[in-house]
């Protein structure tokens, strides 16, 4: 029987694209398929802030941040927690990615025209002690051109390939089954969707119009995760977490399905760590949704007060931007699926940054004058959208209205008054002197000392009830659907394994779908800006191993 390609790449995302531009360069030819129409190529990168780790970047030097492989092994370590037996290729993926994001990553990306802008972010701060969960220094770097940015190499170097005739295009074509012909999986078939012209990230057609089957010596799988599956979601919810949410908003397009996750499954792949996830707990509808359910994720500086349901501060260290997966945990044993930053316009001037190629048109757009623009605003421009058309916003000048206000958003009036403003009296009651018993208040303090933070990032510490800052903002922050941090198993060269460890032959697997390389590199947790980066690492390893198997 003949083979229609070399390699088979299913999922047309980052890792999809990675993968097939080092086919190319290897001059294998590639059938790229996906079940969304041609103008939702890239897939969910396109909707990133672009966010990288880096470690030892020429960023970090020029603010003087130390870093450096080992502390950045010891974070990551200290982070995934690894503690079970299929922890064995994620540990070493972790390890191989640290050395990947100390080494190569950053000039492979430089020489394919990728820059980056220059003030590195402080993600996942942690707040534990030095061998548990966060970073120790900033390592996030924002791709100048956020997500759309960082495609753009990658987007050219497939389409130079379908110019030679490297590559062909198959949108609309839906997998639903990998056979084997002697032991070896080389055939895909499935379903062709009727054709669709809605545009990027809005739910396509399912309707029907034919079947397709291609051969090929090789298949990578590149189709994401679950995140937009929210049945799937609580199917996997991790009891560790308590009861799944009754209401969750999606941060990725419908499409991201995990439906090839249990096809793979059914052809003898290993699916491992499927409890393992990352869902942000800082979600705000869309004012402007494109997608059902459409969420956005606040990136916040450390200042806002945020509270429970019923009005009680988080308890330490889970402040602001801290740790993401903590503050999750503890939420969902407060009996709620809610929460709430209180805060002022001040604070929301300087602190709230939108995540999303869409929420930044200025380093989107890469526009110097825009980021100036920004910095300059008393409340950037998207921020400002939310809080004039954002359902889950409040902003008033009174706190009783305030409070009359958040009571109105939720099933239950569950905040008081009184007891607000002794939480907050207290709070501001320690920002007059420079040493405080509150940690929340040293953490900000701590924050400015950083260069990048202090310019961009935190507010000087000043009291939330002083009316000078003023209008008072509640916001309500809703659990944010995101990653899978579970996948198919892989051992180092993307080879798809079976649960015996042995490889299912023929298949590779990247991206999201190998829980971004050895079915979770990430363990329990994230560093932040590893997610991307793990699908251009993981996507060129299965590139390259696919392109010298098949030679």
């Amino acid at each position: 029987m003949a083979y229609d390609a070399d390699v088979i790449v299913i999922g047309a995302g980052l890792a999809g694209l990675t993968a097939t531009a080092e086919l190319v360069d290897a001059g294998r030819k590639v059938i790229l398929v996906d079940q969304e129409p041609e103008q939702s190529l890239g897939g969910q990168a396109h909707w990133s802030f672009g966010g990288l780790f880096f470690v030892d970047s020429p960023e970090q030097r020029r603010m003087r941040i130390k870093d450096h492989r080992e502390l950045a092994l010891q974070d990551w370590l200290g982070t995934a927690a690894f503690d079970r037996e299929e922890d064995h290729w994620p540990r070493k993926w972790a390890e191989a990615y640290v050395d990947f994001a100390a080494g190569e990553k950053r000039p492979w990306l430089h020489a394919q025209g990728v820059r980056f802008f220059p003030v590195v972010g402080w993600a996942e701060r942690g707040g534990y002690d030095a061998q548990g969960h966060g970073n120790s220094v900033p390592r996030f770097h924002i791709t100048w051109g956020t997500g759309p940015g960082l495609l753009a190499p990658f987007v050219r170097r497939v389409h130079e390939g379908a110019a030679r005739g490297l590559v062909q295009f198959k949108f609309r074509h839906r997998v639903t089954g990998l056979a084997r012909t002697g032991g070896v999986v080389d055939t895909v078939s499935g379903e062709i969707l009727a054709p669709s012209d809605v545009e990027r990230g809005k739910a396509s057609s399912r309707e029907v119009s034919g079947s397709f089957e291609f051969r090929a010596q090789a298949v990578i799988v590149t189709s994401g995760g679950i995140g937009g599956n929210h049945d799937l979601v609580r199917a996997n919810w991790p009891k560790r977490l308590g009861n799944p949410p009754e209401k969750m908003i999606s941060g990725v397009p419908a499409h991201v399905d995990g439906l090839m996750l249990g096809i793979a499954e059914g052809a003898g792949a290993h699916l491992i760590n499927r409890d393992r996830m990352w869902h942000y707990t800082e979600g705000i509808e869309n004012w402007a949704p494109i997608w059902d359910r459409h969420g956005i994720r606040i990136l916040p500086g450390p200042s806002s007060l945020w509270l429970d349901a019923r009005g009680n501060r988080l308890p330490v260290p889970l402040f602001p931007g801290f740790d993401t997966l903590g503050t999750l945990d503890h939420i969902m044993h407060t009996g709620y699926d809610y929460t709430w930053f209180v805060l002022n316009q001040r604070i929301i001037g300087k602190e709230f940054t939108l995540s999303g190629s869409e929420q930044n048109p200025d380093l989107t757009g890469k526009s110097v004058r825009g980021v100036i623009d920004r910095a300059r605003a008393d409340v950037p421009g998207p921020v400002k959208a939310f809080m004039d058309n954002g359902v889950d916003f409040v902003v008033e000048r009174d706190l009783g209205a305030l409070v009359r206000g958040m009571n109105a958003l939720t099933k239950e009036p569950l905040i008081d008054e009184a007891a607000l403003h002794r939480t907050l009296a207290a709070r501001d009651r320690e920002i007059v002197n420079p040493f405080t018993k509150d940690l929340q208040v040293n953490a900000i303090r701590g924050a400015r000392k950083f260069v990048g933070d202090r310019l961009i990032r935190t507010v000087a510490p000043h009291p939330i009830l002083d009316p000078k800052a003023g209008p008072l903002v509640a916001v309500r922050l809703n659990i944010l659907t995101r990653k899978s941090l579970g996948g198919l198993e892989t051992d180092l060269a993307s080879r798809v394994l079976q649960e015996g460890g042995d490889p299912l032959p023929g298949v590779y697997a990247a991206g999201e779908a190998a829980g971004f390389g050895g079915g979770g590199v990430h363990g329990y947790r994230s560093l932040e800006g590893t997610f991307l980066g793990g699908c251009l690492f993981s996507g060129r390893a299965a590139g390259r191993a696919a392109g010298k198997a098949v030679g």
